[in-house]
């Protein structure tokens, strides 16, 4: 969807989205432990009462654009376990890095309370399931985002794209597959520089469509119309990677728990078991961690086209003490059964398949998705397996190449909740699909609050330039 090109409504929206890009501060620090002098990643940082906000990256380090209107708003920073730190916009000091003190609260001090509390684990999580029709949106509403996909293997960057994304969603009590969208807005990426086994994909590809004993070593290059490569390598990314997999599918895990066989569902406790690990701060308010552990039985996120079965979870979940909303949730799936254990060693060199990071922001009285991490191991270049070989460091080298894993990252920074703003994007043309091709508005982006790249990312980056042109038309 193209928001100049649209209707007048959807003209209207863009200038409801975009006024701030004129006149901005820029807000940029490193977010500190006081006592370890350790930077602190993934610490929230926005202005109170609005969703405009980043998180710091792996260096305790963020960039925020703000409009000038806001100047005598007040800066939030904050992360879990420790007290926040709040200034004015117009007094805060770029210069000085942000120091934050350890908070944490006393178990015993927070039970003795008048009302019944669940003690357990499993007892907290099931009545934080039961209060989700509370503390998720209940009325349709849209979010503007920021994406980042990278593809890598163990030494460098050979695919980065980033986009601006709107999601839609009717309700958080509605079916996720009959009513969220999600459209790519913008665009801008790299020449794709992946070592892409197209026979592989190919194969793959066919066997998607019906031909179920095929093998790659059956085909020959030469005989394969180039097209059909590329359409089934196009197939295999969305398949892995596609928007509408992360949020429709199995690991969007509060807003599926009314879909058929859902994770966090009715048979939650069958696939996890939680323990009560502490109580922490967030922003001065008390909250469980609570430890993520396997159930009885393995987890299939039954994705089409792929062995997705035999794995058990493992993580973390932050769920607020007096509302039992989740602020945050830490979610990966190890491969387990024997199947997926030995599928896992040999196709991706890892037994983690899925490592999910999950944090919400409340606004309007409702809790809404605010950064997502979604890093997962995919099968671009098998390349040549040197396990017999004598050379450890050629050994090693072979197999830094060889496996590849994407990471994508969202940001969300602005909720619409006009009913007559999102009913006239609803009714507009909505694609998902961040492969596709789209000219490089850089104009948009030269305004456009994005996620703060570590240094080790700039680093693969500058490395991905110097091959390739970033971001070309």
């Amino acid at each position: 969807m193209n928001f100049i090109n649209k209707t007048y409504s959807l003209t209207i929206l863009v200038c409801l989205f975009f006024v701030s890009m004129y006149s901005q501060t820029e807000l940029k620090n490193k977010i500190v432990d006081f006592s370890t002098m350790i930077p602190i990643e993934s610490a929230s940082i926005y202005i109170q009462n609005t969703t405009t906000g980043t998180i710091s990256n792996a260096d305790g380090k963020f960039v925020l654009l703000v409009s000038d209107t806001m100047e005598n708003d007040t800066l939030v920073i904050s992360s879990i376990g420790y007290k926040s730190f709040k200034a004015l916009v117009k007094d805060f000091d770029n210069t000085e890095e942000v120091f934050l003190e350890e908070d944490i609260a006393s178990l015993d001090e927070v039970l003795l309370v008048g009302e019944p509390r669940p003690k357990t684990g499993n007892e907290i999580v099931l009545k934080m399931i039961s209060k989700l029709p509370d503390n998720l949106p209940e009325l349709p509403y849209l979010e503007k985002g920021f994406l980042r996909h990278k593809e890598r293997n163990k030494k460098e960057f050979k695919w980065l794209i980033e986009s601006a994304i709107t999601l839609y969603d009717s309700s958080a009590q509605s079916p996720a597959y009959k009513n969220l969208k999600v459209n790519v807005d913008e665009m801008r990426k790299s020449y794709d520089l992946r070592d892409v086994d197209s026979l592989l994909a190919y194969t793959a590809y066919l066997k998607q469509n019906g031909n179920k004993n095929l093998r790659a070593k059956n085909l020959k290059r030469d005989t394969i119309k180039t097209a059909s490569l590329v359409k089934a390598i196009k197939w295999n990314d969305i398949r892995t990677n596609g928007l509408q997999n992360l949020f429709i599918g199995k690991l969007n895990l509060l807003r599926n728990t009314k879909s058929p066989r859902s994770l966090f569902g009715e048979h939650i406790l069958d696939y996890h078991q939680f323990e009560l690990d502490t109580v922490l701060v967030d922003n001065e308010r008390k909250i469980y961690k609570i430890k993520i552990s396997e159930g009885k039985e393995y987890i299939n996120l039954e994705t089409k086209g792929i062995f997705d079965a035999g794995y058990i979870a493992n993580g973390w979940l932050y769920v607020y003490w007096d509302t039992y909303a989740v602020k945050k949730i830490e979610y990966e799936l190890i491969a387990a059964s024997e199947a997926q254990k030995n599928r896992s060693k040999i196709l991706f060199d890892t037994q983690i398949n899925h490592k999910l990071v999950v944090t919400y922001m409340e606004y309007d009285g409702k809790m809404y998705t605010n950064y997502i991490s979604y890093e997962t191991p995919k099968l671009v270049n098998v390349g040549s397996n040197t396990s017999k070989n004598d050379d450890k460091e050629a050994e090693q080298r072979a197999k830094d190449e060889r496996y590849y894993k994407t990471i994508q990252e969202i940001l969300f920074t602005e909720i619409v909740l006009d009913s007559e703003v999102v009913q006239s994007i609803l009714h507009s043309d909505w694609d998902s699909n961040i492969f596709s091709i789209k000219p490089y508005n850089k104009g948009f982006w030269d305004n456009y609050n994005t996620l703060l790249e570590s240094e080790e990312d700039e680093k693969l980056i500058q490395d991905l330039t110097k091959r390739s042109s970033l971001f070309k038309d």
